[in-house]
């Protein structure tokens, strides 16, 4: 079987590894951070992820869900907390089985190394930095030192290191593809609350503001991580937070009903890192059938759909797929096949962020997924809300999500058209017959 190099023992890389060596490949892993094993996240940089039905897939053919089950928390909607201090929720779906589930980050990386380290004919190197390519794009490695590292020589190489990818940029450096990574004018910063908080433990919690938002997810030890994202310049930003005072008065007045679970919030604040927020569009993925990137590496999005971890094990499901069936050019195949489906999950995502931090408060918006759960349940094989297809459903593609996506928001946008005097109808009122001709007409099944 093929000798495989993996650069980036994240999440991603792991699953990777594990998925080969289950088909009789030797894969070797390269991480430029310590064993998670044996070190601790640091302060404010342990961001809740979202596990849903694509990252599910993956991770069962990968045979790890039974050790994560217990570490799972199911979300089954979001918990808004307006401005006024009234609260709605909101559930994600109107199937009983369908949620998504947070997992801290740093714990899923524990796991997936414990499994990655049993698994036959897999090989762990820790603080082994990618720095780039020698001139054959074989990879550069070095210690935290600096010191130059051995490099075996492996059939391929699969680059899994995360949105600032060393591989990536070396190869737009001499040309092999091009590259773009485009921040958004948000950044965010975590905050810890702790267990014992009032707050309703399976929801995604939001506060959205329309310039900016606060979110909440649960951790299993009955804790949240809170995540402000908040522009970076500007009268309502965090270059406006300078001071502890600053600070208090900003939560004070946008989250009241949080700021008093947060402990020592001006301190947690000034602590806690800022981090910047981007999407990543790169092409083509591969260098030859040598070198493949994949993850973030290839394709990083915003957060706000919860959807990179999700969309970069799916990526390496599909590419466990293509590398098994013996067809010439899995690297060339993956580039091509995956690229439309990272590109309209790079698009919603972006969306995603206008809905959650302002769309949700809207009277028409939310009239509009009343509407959209009415469609469904009238017709389930023709309207599946976008939402759906891209959480719970892992056989419909990102890209087909989108384009559906797009052609139910239009029958929605015109069965809410308001009156004159602005008010908008009532689903009692609505011509369904017309809207059930409309959504066969409109929509093949799925």
């Amino acid at each position: 079987m093929t000798q495989i190099g993996i650069l980036g023992g994240g999440p991603a890389g792991l699953l990777m590894a594990v998925l080969l060596a289950k088909r009789g490949h030797g894969v070797q892993v390269f991480e430029r951070r310590d064993d998670p094993r044996l070190a601790t996240a640091a302060a404010g940089r342990s961001i809740n992820l979202a596990l849903a039905a694509r990252g599910i897939r993956a991770l069962r053919e990968a045979g790890v869900m039974a050790a994560l089950q217990n570490h799972l928390v199911p979300m089954r909607g979001r918990q808004l907390h307006n401005s006024d201090g009234s609260e709605l929720f909101a559930a994600y779906s109107q199937h009983d089985d369908e949620s998504i589930f947070s997992v801290s980050r740093s714990l899923l990386t524990r796991e997936l190394t414990q499994l990655a380290a049993r698994t036959a004919g897999v090989s762990l190197y820790f603080n082994h930095a990618c720095t780039g390519l020698a001139a054959d794009g074989t990879p550069l490695l070095h210690d935290a030192l600096q010191r130059t590292l051995p490099v075996p020589q492996l059939s391929r190489w699969i680059a899994a290191d995360g949105a600032g990818s060393a591989v990536r940029h070396a190869l737009q450096a001499r040309g092999v593809l091009q590259s773009q990574e485009q921040y958004i004018e948000h950044d965010y910063k975590e905050l810890d609350i702790p267990a014992g908080s009032p707050l309703v433990r399976e929801a995604l919690h939001i506060w959205p503001r329309g310039g900016f938002m606060l979110i909440a997810l649960p951790n299993a030890d009955g804790s949240f991580t809170a995540t402000l994202f908040l522009a970076r310049d500007g009268a309502v930003s965090f270059a406006a937070l300078q001071t502890d005072e600053a600070v208090q008065q900003f939560f004070a007045r946008e989250f009241a009903d949080v700021a008093s679970l947060i402990p020592a919030l001006a301190a947690q604040f000034a602590a806690h890192p800022q981090s910047r927020l981007g999407s990543v569009y790169a092409a083509p993925w591969h260098l030859d059938e040598k070198l493949l990137l994949i993850g973030d590496a290839a394709h990083a999005m915003v957060p706000f759909h919860g959807q990179g971890m999700n969309c970069a094990f799916e990526d390496c499901r599909i590419l466990d797929e293509l590398l098994a069936d013996g067809a010439p050019q899995p690297f060339a195949r993956f580039s091509v096949q995956r690229k439309p489906d990272a590109d309209a999950i790079v698009q919603m995502a972006l969306e995603n962020h206008a809905e959650m931090s302002d769309s949700v408060r809207s009277a028409r918006f939310n009239l509009q997924r009343e509407l959209a759960l009415q469609l469904q349940r009238r017709h389930p094989h023709h309207f599946v809300p976008r939402y759906s297809m891209v959480t719970f459903r892992d056989d419909i593609g990102y890209a087909t999500a989108l384009n559906r996506g797009r052609v139910q928001q239009q029958l929605l946008d015109e069965m809410t058209l308001p009156a004159d005097d602005g008010s908008l109808p009532t689903a009692a009122e609505l011509n369904w017959a017309h809207w059930d001709a409309q959504v066969v007409a409109r929509l093949t099944p799925l």
